[in-house]
């Protein structure tokens, strides 16, 4: 080991690769980066592991026989050029060759010719290519982005016990040396797609170049024909593009299949479905330009380490767009940007307060902050501090509040970076003071000339506000205001008093001497009283009267004012306000008569109700006077309804016949009202003349029912119909649709079978089954209405349950146990009700 070997840079472990022999250059003590490989023995080119696809001879002359003298010309012309891209790649590989030989003699303290032996026996004991081990000495002591994302992608991809693959490094390192030895911006892409992108499967790339008006220029494209390239040689701003969507987002822009975004941008016939990737390339906090890359087929998202890569040779492209000055351009010139002291001469001339900022990098070159160069002379401070104290101090430091939810300094980054302008209304500015934050409401504009920023804020005006917010008061509560002065003659009106009057704002305002001119004549009266109070008796006044306006529509008005005296006391002047009531006005006169319309039909109903009510306590009051019946005791009750108006047709009858027999009966006629009872009166008494045929309870319901269907205007009734017979102690009974009676024996409450009949008036002629029920002495026989049971809440079978256990209660006077079961029902229909019950001793 030589003397100096202790000091040489730490390199990568060995690895285990396929042995490569290489060629011995011209320079003694160096190797060619050219290639063998000794399976194959064909030439890799200059970047181990990295093809460089072309096309073959036979696909440059198709359809063109090989012995012709056209075929001869086009092999030796493919022959040429693959040696001079052959050529190209030795060269650059050799670049990176000598790059680390100068590394080893600056950490060495050797000589060249020692360096390249060093490097050829490093190379050697690694079992490397000379050009792979160049780079990882480049890494080490660089340390620089391409060093950092080469360690993450191999750290990332390579697996326990796999060996490492230095392609990814070697093509980095080869692209940034191809791009910082281009000529032009052209060469610069080529070298990025043929080092860089064509071994992740890319076909072609584009380099954009961001101008200050937010346009693009095509800086530089290769695997693009070079009519497409002219084609999109500028893009105006404001264009969706692929590039301007990587130029706005900050991680860029991937699209896994261009004919699926259906944005435009270069090459899109002839890569139509292929994916698409736009990744901004910025250096130091900003965005120069955008590096877009094509693929021919869709694509899924690359990984991480991937696209760590890709961005770090967009970064490669911002260094060589710093100073990119774009060449003939169709309808589109440079703009000279100004330099500082420019933009400070432009600020001082704003009327706003306005602050020039440059950017403020760190020692790696990233910015960090922006530095205020200049402060104009409208400037003034949310926290009211001076000029002085603002000129020349970093933006965080003086206004560190920027950082926060306001995003203020995000926004001034942003437009630094991509040269897009950003304005914003009501922004609030806080600002700390002795650790005390205070706060302005502006209005912000931030713009981009040449490397300096330009911030203008507006703090809003508190009286302005006032004054906008008092004008759209006025105009939404359709007032107007004037001041007039009566010494003088002088009057002023507001924009919206001229609205109101239909007058144009050129003419002369209106006198309140003048107002009955303008008013309608049957207000004179109100006008005359309003000028007299406010004039001479100088008090507030107030009038409402109808204004005629020029266009012949009469507004109604209501006039407010105020007379103003001097300081002895004397009238000089008056003020007030005019307000349009005419929409007030017109919904209070229909609201009167709606008022008055409902009164009335109250009155007509309340009278329909208390005639209809006394109509029914006429034929049936709430109490009767018992039935006299041997060994039967026979009660009634009837509640009527709580409210007036639903008032029904619910009857009953309880009456000893002829013939001995007692006809007890309970009906309820459909809907309330004094129809209801009126045809509740018809039913009942045509039952009771009916009954004295002697008929049986089935024959009268048929009877009945043709009754309620012809002679009462086909209106609907339930009903159940029962004949006692107090020797016999039977009770023969039918139903019309009604529910059946209860009968209470020995403590125990049961309803009868529910017999079939339809209910009254549904048809013409109906037939209505009967039965006959022996009593014993001491039951209890109840018929009633669905008033007493019914429950909108509750089936017809459970109401039906609660009666039943409310009539099986122990034995009392039948009135206390009709009066029970009133008191006990759980009916919620506000609903009339009818009890007929019959006890038998």
């Amino acid at each position: 080991m030589r003397e100096n070997d202790a000091a040489q840079p730490s390199l990568r472990r060995p690895r285990s690769t396929r042995p490569v022999t290489t060629q011995p250059s011209a320079d003694p003590g160096t190797h060619s980066a050219r290639q063998t490989d000794p399976q194959t023995g064909s030439g890799t080119g200059a970047l181990s592991g990295v093809p460089a696809p072309l096309p073959p001879a036979e696909e440059a002359v198709a359809g063109v026989p090989e012995n012709s003298p056209v075929g001869r010309l086009a092999a030796t012309v493919e022959r040429l050029r693959r040696e001079v891209r052959t050529a190209q790649a030795e060269a650059e590989g050799r670049a990176l060759i000598e790059l680390a030989k100068g590394i080893l003699v600056e950490r060495l303290g050797c000589g060249p010719a020692q360096a390249a032996r060093q490097l050829a026996e490093l190379t050697e004991q690694a079992q490397v290519t000379p050009l792979e081990l160049a780079v990882d000495v480049i890494n080490q002591a660089a340390k620089d982005r391409v060093a950092e994302v080469t360690e993450a992608f191999l750290s990332t991809t390579a697996g326990p016990g796999d060996p490492e693959d230095g392609s990814a490094a070697v093509r980095l390192r080869a692209a940034e040396s191809g791009v910082l030895a281009a000529h032009d911006t052209e060469a610069m892409a080529a070298s990025l797609l043929e080092h860089a992108l064509r071994p992740l499967g890319a076909v072609a790339v584009a380099i954009w170049a961001a101008g200050p008006d937010g346009s693009l220029t095509l800086a530089g494209s290769a695997g693009f024909t070079p009519a497409e390239a002219a084609r999109w040689c500028y893009v105006p701003p404001d264009v969706a593009t692929v590039a301007r969507r990587g130029l706005t987002e900050p991680d860029g822009q991937w699209l896994p299949s261009l004919a699926e975004s259906g944005l435009p941008t270069i090459g899109r016939r002839e890569y139509t479905d292929g994916a698409r990737i736009a990744v901004p390339a910025g250096a130091g906090g900003r965005i120069h330009g955008v590096l877009e890359i094509a693929w021919p087929k869709p694509e899924e998202p690359l990984p991480r380490q991937v696209l760590r890569q890709v961005e770090t040779l967009a970064e490669l492209c911002a260094h060589s767009l710093d100073d990119f000055v774009p060449t003939a351009v169709p309808r589109w010139e440079p703009r000279v940007m100004p330099d500082v002291a420019e933009l400070m001469d432009l600020a001082d001339g704003l009327h706003d307060p306005a602050l020039v900022l440059v950017p403020h990098l760190d020692d790696d070159g990233q910015l960090v902050d922006f530095r205020i160069q200049h402060v104009n002379n409208r400037f003034l401070d949310p926290a009211g501090r001076p000029r002085a104290v603002i000129g020349g101090a970093l933006l965080l430091e003086a206004y560190p509040m920027a950082a926060g939810t306001s995003e203020l300094f995000q926004r001034v980054e942003r437009v630094y970076a991509t040269g897009e302008p950003f304005r914003a209304q009501r922004v609030r500015l806080t600002a700390l003071v002795d650790q005390v934050p205070l706060s302005a409401v502006a209005d912000i504009s931030i713009s981009r000339h040449g490397s300096s920023l330009l911030l203008i804020w507006r703090i809003e005006d508190e009286a302005a506000r006032l004054a906008s917010l008092l004008q759209h008061a006025q105009r939404l509560g359709r007032i107007g205001g004037f001041e007039e002065n009566l010494l003088t003659g002088e009057i002023t009106w507001n924009g919206q008093l001229y609205t109101l009057y239909g007058r144009p704002p050129t003419s002369s305002p209106v006198a309140l001497e003048e107002l009955p001119a303008h008013a309608h004549p049957d207000d004179a009266v109100q006008i005359g009283r309003f000028l007299r109070t406010l004039l001479h008796h100088r008090r507030p006044a107030s009038a409402a009267f109808r204004l005629l306006r020029p266009d012949g529509v009469s507004r109604h008005m209501r006039l407010v004012a105020e007379p103003v005296l001097d300081t002895d006391g004397q009238l000089f002047g008056v003020r007030g306000a005019y307000q349009d009531i005419s929409a007030q006005h017109w919904t209070e006169v229909a609201l009167a008569a709606t008022r008055d319309q409902l009164a009335h039909t109250e009155q007509q109903a309340a009278e329909r109700n208390r005639l209809t009510l006394q109509l029914q306590h006429a034929i049936m009051p709430p109490a009767q006077a018992p039935l006299r019946v041997p060994s039967l005791q026979v009660a009634v009750r009837y509640r009527p309804a709580e409210t007036e108006h639903m008032v029904g047709g619910d009857w009953y009858d309880a009456v000893v016949l002829p013939s001995g027999l007692v006809l007890l009966c309970v009906g309820d006629v459909a809907g309330h009202g004094i129809e209801a009872a009126t045809s509740m009166v018809v039913l009942r008494n045509a039952l009771r003349g009916l009954a004295v045929t002697g008929a049986g309870p089935a024959q009268l319901l048929s009877w009945l029912n043709i009754v309620a269907h012809h002679l009462t205007g086909a209106v609907t009734a339930t009903a159940v119909c029962g004949l006692y017979d107090g020797e016999r102690r039977t009770l023969r009974w039918a139903r019309a649709g009604h529910l059946p009676p209860v009968l209470v024996r020995d403590g125990e409450a049961t309803a009868l079978p529910m017999l079939s009949g339809l209910l009254l008036g549904a048809l013409p002629e109906a037939v209505y089954e009967e039965t006959e029920l022996e009593l014993a002495a001491g039951d209890t026989l109840l018929m009633y209405t669905d008033g007493l049971i019914e429950r909108r809440d509750r089936s017809v079978e459970e109401s039906l349950s609660h009666l039943l256990a409310t009539a099986r209660s122990g034995p009392r006077p039948l009135d206390q146990h009709l009066d029970r079961l009133l008191t006990y029902s759980r009916s919620d229909t506000d609903d009339d009700t009818c009890i007929v019950g019959i006890k038998v001793d």
